[in-house]
């Protein structure tokens, strides 16, 4: 297996890489959990704040909106900061902004706090993937790759359930404030054990923020983002169209800018290195058809076969695990398969798709089929996102995280704005739909396994 080579000026100092994984990690798991333990709360935030439709869209869609439209700058803020100062203040922002959360009085202010909670994720979360690249290589850089890899698929599932059990409990009568305090413990644990844990770096000398790019960036992931998170419950207004088609404007004036940019926030030379664009582009369709799966699959079990919320959250159970099994364990396959692994892995996935069509009734079969999704998408996105790394320099470690990390956000966020609304277009019943809906997830898959083919061409085995 390939080992990545630094010399004396970049080799990672010696850390504790035990506790460094443990607390990067749980910061993960926080900050995918709640863009999904939000979802089964809303209807009790809804009754007991007064919040309107589009008030309670924003409860749940802000945070996602602060979280994709900052997040590469936040990966460059690690840079300039330093990478353990960036990843605690972003989690003592979350921190404080969950709390904040949790006790709110009006909707408006819940949709302030949950945009600041947003904004904290996307400094802290870009540092977990820059921390794991300047402190493993090699083998042990692919293994903390999937755990990182099982914590996005464990966070988004666990979500859920923890959502839906906190708000069924109704602990003292606070409802739903629970699913924003629950952060509030951990997160000051994590604050003061940081420190002593995490490795200490001043930053990169020279090293700036390109204000036109971030401004520009900004503007273009938010006209691209809010439509496809509200473009459905709102009817698919005009305001919606013109803004996704100015996002394409204004991407365009992003990538002009950055090419007369002194220190742009997406460097060329990362783009043209190895692996890179394939392995972007195939992350986003794995984890927009991740995305796709877990929101129209939770509408099916709710409204077609009647399941609480609880229950439904407990259903992807056997997704989540196959996800964690594949990203945990690939690399226990033989090497010399590994850049076959990811095509098939996403050809295992589309045939799990497939089932939940076939098996939407319930029962054993539809629960095979969620496995087989699970372990198709976690044999995808762990090896892939390690052969997307695997080329990178040490340097361009921040831009790298920050550009991965915005397409797997993306990624979700189009998926559930596209295959939700091949969902809910369907006529009823849901069965019917989700039959529709697994097959075009189905195809997209297909369309994975051959971006991913670009990738295992050109990029080294990863570890």
């Amino acid at each position: 297996m390939a080992q990545i080579t630094l010399d004396a000026r970049t080799a990672p100092p010696p850390v504790r890489r035990g506790g460094l994984l443990t607390i990067i990690m749980l910061g993960q798991f926080m900050a995918v959990l709640d863009v999904t333990v939000v979802n089964v709360a809303a209807p009790t935030i809804r009754t007991d704040l007064h919040a309107s439709g589009a008030g309670l869209q924003l409860v749940i869609a802000g945070y996602t909106i602060a979280y994709a439209m900052l997040l590469i700058t936040g990966a460059r803020l690690g840079d300039i900061l330093g990478h353990r100062r960036a990843f605690l203040g972003g989690l003592a922002v979350f921190t404080a902004a969950s709390l904040a959360c949790g006790l709110a009085g009006s909707t408006g202010l819940l949709i302030a706090f949950r945009f600041v909670q947003g904004a904290g994720s996307a400094l802290m979360v870009p540092q977990v993937m820059s921390l794991i690249q300047r402190s493993f290589t090699g083998t042990a850089r692919a293994r903390a790759l999937s755990v990182y890899s099982a914590v996005l698929s464990g966070g988004a599932v666990v979500g859920q359930v923890v959502g839906g059990a906190l708000v069924s409990a109704d602990i003292l009568g606070t409802g739903w404030r629970p699913v924003f305090l629950v952060n509030v413990p951990i997160g000051i644990v994590l604050l003061l054990a940081g420190p002593r844990v995490l490795p200490g770096d001043t930053g990169e000398p020279g090293r700036r923020l390109d204000l036109p790019g971030v401004f520009g960036l900004s503007a273009a992931v938010v006209c691209f983002v809010v439509p496809l998170v509200l473009g459905h419950e709102e009817g698919w207004p005009g305001w919606g169209w013109l803004m996704l088609a100015g996002s394409v404007v204004l991407f365009g004036g992003f990538v002009a800018l950055q090419r007369r940019a002194a220190a742009p926030l997406i460097p060329g030379r990362l783009l043209r290195t190895p692996g890179v664009l394939p392995g972007a582009a195939a992350i986003f369709v794995c984890m927009a058809t991740f995305g796709g799966f877990l929101f129209s699959l939770a509408l099916h079990l709710q409204g077609g076969l009647g399941e609480t919320p609880l229950r439904a959250g407990l259903s992807f159970i056997p997704g989540a695990g196959g996800f964690a099994l594949a990203s945990l364990n690939w690399r226990r396959v033989p090497a010399r398969w590994h850049r076959l692994m990811v095509p098939a892995a996403f050809l295992v996935a589309a045939l799990g798709y497939v089932g939940l069509g076939a098996f939407r009734s319930g029962g054993v079969g539809l629960e095979v089929a969620m496995g087989l999704t699970g372990l198709g998408l976690g044999g995808a996105f762990s090896p892939m996102l390690a052969m997307a790394l695997a080329d990178v320099p040490v340097g361009d470690a921040a831009d790298a995280s920050g550009l991965l990390v915005t397409m797997t956000q993306l990624g979700q966020v189009v998926g559930v704005a596209t295959f939700g609304t091949l969902f809910l277009s369907v006529a009823p019943p849901t069965g019917h739909a989700l039959a529709v809906t697994g097959t075009a997830l189905a195809a997209v898959a297909v369309l994975g396994a051959c971006c991913s083919l670009l990738v295992v061409r050109g990029a080294r085995r990863p570890g």
